[in-house]
Parts: structure tokens; sequence; C-alpha cells
């Protein structure tokens, strides 16, 4: 998929003006709105939701809790809008700096703006039970497969509730977490 303005009619919101520069030096024909952090003003949100009116609005917020701060307050605000993630590794700064868009490569860039999610927790039949029996909740190894998992089904990464909460938002279904866990404890 090429990122131009003729086949990418979406509006993507981020957090700042160095996102926008990294995605414009991949992607030129691109248009962002900028929070410009997470104190999100009335006037950005307002921007946003006359933008979503006639436009796809993206939400690609840096992975750490600012950036989940930002998604909430947006996707509140417009519950239709598409979310893209990066990992936290991709996101991690070269030199330093803090976690955020700004440092992912344009392949990171690329296969985020690809795998999008919709808000759709009606399409969800994943219940706690089930999720806390495939070990993602509770044991020694759950931290690390919560994070193998969201880099498999690119839902970003949260602790046991919050990572729960965002696979039932996205309309996860207990068959697509089974199958992402079992090629993970199969090495695939």
């Amino acid at each position: 998929m090429v990122l131009n303005k003729k086949n990418f009619d979406a509006v993507i919101v981020v957090e700042g003006k160095d996102d926008t520069i990294r995605l414009k030096q991949f992607f030129p024909g691109i248009e962002t709105v900028e929070t410009n952090g997470s104190a999100v003003s009335d006037a950005v949100l307002k921007q946003i939701k006359k933008l979503s009116q006639t436009r796809q609005i993206i939400v690609f917020t840096d992975p750490d809790f600012n950036g989940e701060r930002i998604r909430r307050i947006v996707t509140n605000a417009v519950p239709n809008a598409k979310q893209a993630f990066i990992t936290r590794k991709e996101g991690e700064p070269h030199k330093k700096g803090s976690l955020g868009v700004e440092h992912a490569s344009k392949e990171a860039l690329e296969r985020a703006l690809k795998d999008l999610h919709e808000v759709d927790p009606q399409k969800s039949d994943l219940t706690e039970t089930e999720y806390r029996k495939l070990g993602l909740a509770g044991g020694s190894g759950s931290r690390k497969l919560r994070e193998q998992v969201g880099i498999k089904l690119s839902v970003g990464y949260g602790n046991s509730k919050r990572f729960y909460n965002r696979l039932h938002t996205f309309g996860v279904s207990l068959d697509e977490l089974k199958q992402a866990v079992e090629e993970i404890e199969n090495g695939k």
C-alpha cells in the first residue's frame, strides 16, 4: 500500500509536531492533527469532530501512558475513529528522548497504518475466564505473553485489565486470541 493523498483519505491524530514530521518524511501526502500533548484542548477535539464528519480519523499515539490517555479522549469524542499502534520496541528512541511515533521506522509506521482497528465491543465473545485460561493474566509469564499477543494482533500493550479491555473493545474474538496464543507458543 502506498500512502499518499490519492488513496489515503484520512486524518491522523498524533501527539505533536515531531510525529507529524516523521510521518510526512515517509508519507508526504498525509494530513495530521496534533493534540500537543495529553491535555487535549476543547478546540482540538472540536476540530477532530468536525473533520470526522467528512474524513476517516485514525488515532496514532505513542505507546505510553500519555498516548493511551489521548487515545481514550479522542475515541470517546469520535467513537468510529480507527486505531493504529506501534509497539514499545518500535517507538524506542535511537539515542535519547521519550518513546514515540517520531522514532518508528517507515516499515513500522506503514504496518501500523495497514493494521487498523475499529472499536467494536459487540463483536467480541471473549470472557475474562477464557482470557485467564489462555495465560494472559495471573501467571509468571502473563506479561510477556500479553506483549507478544499485542504485537501479533497489532493492538499495543497494557497491564492485564487494560489489555483485556482493549481486546474486547476492538472486537477480538476468542478464536482469534486462541490462534494468536497458539502461534506464539509454537514459535510461529
